[in-house]
């Protein structure tokens, strides 16, 4: 992936690649029995019907994956993610099943999910017994390109700062297996309990990103490179670096919102490393309590900046993102990731938004059912 060489300036009077760099977007889905709610092992029929490059199965057979092609604007990336999820939506369907795009199961256990058939998924399953439930989430993925692995490593560093406002602003997964748990994002528990998920280290160097590899190798946290977990890792097989915090978005756009701002916090996380500016020395216990008030509290609570100490307003810690973003990004989508988010805030998180479905009868099928309706329909405008 290459970069522009066109900039633009920060409130520092730092230069930014502009337009941002390319980036691509991963998103994982449930399938459901529209008759239950529960999740379904039906990826295999989906998939048949649903042929083509971009969609894959998953870790289960109740999981369904969207890989984009590179994009160099975000109206391309909205395009494919909206006709890509309706192929989905339409095969699902086709199959007697449904889409559903949550970070967790509503309804029905992850132990329940049939293994996929795929060697590497069937020793992932042996090699961690029940750990291997945590992998039975659904998470939202942004690849930016930085075919600089160096700079990829030092790219990391700074953005470990952003993590708990990402995590706050992407958090779909309040409830799992019928309950509400308490926490905005499920998912990040979740998935969390993977020794080689969270947030990444301070790493400084790529030296030091391979060592820190190697070591989880040699313990046995992971069975190959791709297996590295970390909230931001440096892609073992393309040349991007990995932002993968944020729960899968309820809807496409709220997915766009995301690829926009992360694309714009690693521009200017890359300018940052190449006038030679070190990144915040976040300490790892201190990252990881923000990361766990961020994944309970959500957009509607309080969000920890680990860099200053503050609690800050879900909504304040979002618009806080876009402000950082906007140097990183260019002006069409910057005015879009404003508008996107005005609209978040007016409709509430995909979390709020579920625990309000929840709230009319207190019954979890009102949630799958409003799942299954955004995951088609969108957000509402």
């Amino acid at each position: 992936m290459e970069h522009h060489s066109l900039a633009a300036h920060d409130h520092r009077g730092a230069t930014v690649p502009s337009p941002s760099p390319t980036f691509g977007v991963e998103e994982e889905f449930f399938l459901v029995d529209p008759r239950t709610r529960r999740i379904t092992s039906r990826a295999d029929e989906v998939l048949r019907r649903a042929e083509g490059p971009h969609l894959s199965g998953e870790f289960t057979r109740t999981q369904v994956e969207i890989s984009s092609p590179v994009h160099t604007t975000s109206s391309s990336a909205h395009e494919f993610l909206i006709s890509a999820r309706r192929a989905l939506v339409d095969a699902a369907e086709r199959s007697g099943s449904a889409l559903v795009a949550s970070g967790t199961p509503v309804l029905g256990h992850p132990a329940t999910a049939r293994v996929s058939d795929e060697p590497r998924y069937i020793a992932m399953a042996e090699h961690f017994g029940a750990l291997r439930e945590a992998i039975v989430v659904c998470g939202c993925h942004v690849h930016v390109g930085i075919p600089d692995r160096e700079n990829a490593v030092r790219v990391s560093d700074h953005l470990r700062r952003w993590l708990p406002f990402l995590t706050a602003l992407g958090a779909n997964s309040p409830f799992h297996d019928g309950r509400d748990t308490g926490h905005a994002s499920w998912r990040a528990i979740t998935w969390s309990r993977l020794p080689s998920a969270g947030p990444p280290p301070m790493l400084r160097t790529l030296t030091e990103h391979d060592r820190a590899v190697r070591a989880l190798a040699e313990s046995g946290a992971i069975l190959d490179p791709h297996m590295v977990y970390w909230d931001v890792r440096v892609s073992d097989h393309l040349p991007t670096l990995e932002i993968r915090v944020g729960d899968v978005a309820a809807t496409a756009e709220e997915s766009l919102l995301m690829a926009v701002l992360i694309r714009g916090l690693a521009a200017c996380a890359l300018a940052d490393v190449q006038q030679g500016l070190p990144a915040p020395a976040i300490p790892g216990r201190t990252l990881r309590a923000a990361m766990w008030r961020a994944s309970r509290d959500g957009l509607e609570g309080q969000v920890p900046d680990p860099l200053t100490g503050d609690l800050v307003p879900g909504h304040r810690a979002a618009d806080q993102l876009l402000r950082a973003a906007l140097p990183g990004t260019a002006s069409d989508d910057a005015e879009l990731a404003a508008v996107l988010l005005e609209r978040v805030h007016r409709a509430g998180s995909g979390a709020a938004r579920q625990r309000r479905a929840h709230e009319r009868r207190r019954d979890p099928a009102d949630v799958v059912d409003l799942l299954i309706a955004q995951t088609r329909e969108g957000l509402p405008a």
